[in-house]
């Protein structure tokens, strides 16, 4: 009798049947597989946001708060601001910006530390080294940069006005109802140096309220954070703070 081949019963002689749930524990697998791997690659993204943050922070852009009207109307207390920490230097830095720089010495008075718990004061040291909280103030202030090095600055002329090597200069951007200065001076900036003022002229303790301690109100370069860049907080105040370059248009060179 013939061979019957088209039996539908019969299994072809590679067949190896599997034992019963091989199939669900191989798909169990390759999805915690699968986790690991995706768990693995968020991780990765973490770390390297983590990495370019930071990297930012250190080199291009930093986040500080203010904390003092020294600086009204153009910075309110509270602002979040952000500082180009590439504009640090005698050739970045120019009459009329606004800079943000560490205490000369003796310019701020030592403050007790936030009442915070330890976790709290955790996560905010990590947020703050990464760039995703403002600075705290601390040791930096923020003022308007008025003479650079050579510069002499007097007040007053006749006229009441600033003078920068013996121009007079108009300051649209100081606190209105405030006057140029209640103090007369005069200064010749030294080189690697800048003499700076708060906009609120009568509420700052800037170059003329330091006139007579080590380093006579100037500000070394070396201690320029950077220039302030724009006011990203409160949104209501998102922006620049101007260019006044204008004002110092006709202000000779020392």
């Amino acid at each position: 009798m013939a061979e019957d081949h088209g039996r539908d019963d019969e299994m072809p002689p590679s067949y190896v049947p599997k034992p019963a749930g091989e199939g669900s524990a191989q798909e169990a697998q390759s999805k915690k597989s699968g986790w690991k791997s995706y768990l693995a690659e968020m991780v990765a993204v973490i770390a390297f946001a983590l990495v370019i943050s930071i990297l930012i922070k250190t080199f291009f852009f930093q986040a500080f708060y203010i904390p003092s009207s020294s600086m009204t109307n153009t910075l309110e207390i509270g602002d979040r601001i952000i500082v180009n920490k590439l504009a640090n230097s005698a050739d970045e830095i120019h009459r009329g910006d606004v800079i943000v720089f560490v205490d000369p010495g003796g310019w701020l008075d030592s403050e007790d530390d936030p009442d915070r718990s330890e976790f709290m004061d955790t996560l905010y040291t990590i947020g703050e080294t990464i760039g995703l909280l403002p600075k705290d103030s601390g040791q930096h202030l923020v003022k308007r940069v008025i003479g650079v090095g050579g510069d002499e600055v007097a007040c007053c002329s006749s006229g009441g006005l600033l003078t920068v090597n013996g121009e007079p200069i108009e300051e649209p951007y100081i606190k209105i109802g405030t006057i140029p200065s209640g103090m007369e001076f005069r200064v010749i900036v030294p080189y690697g140096h800048v003499w700076v003022m708060g906009d609120n002229r009568s509420n700052s303790e800037d170059s003329r309220a330091h006139m007579g301690a080590p380093g006579g109100g100037f500000v070394p370069v070396d201690n320029i954070e950077g220039r302030v860049a724009l006011i990203m907080y409160p949104l209501s105040r998102f922006g620049g703070l101007g260019d006044y370059s204008s004002v110092f248009q006709d202000v000779p060179e020392p």
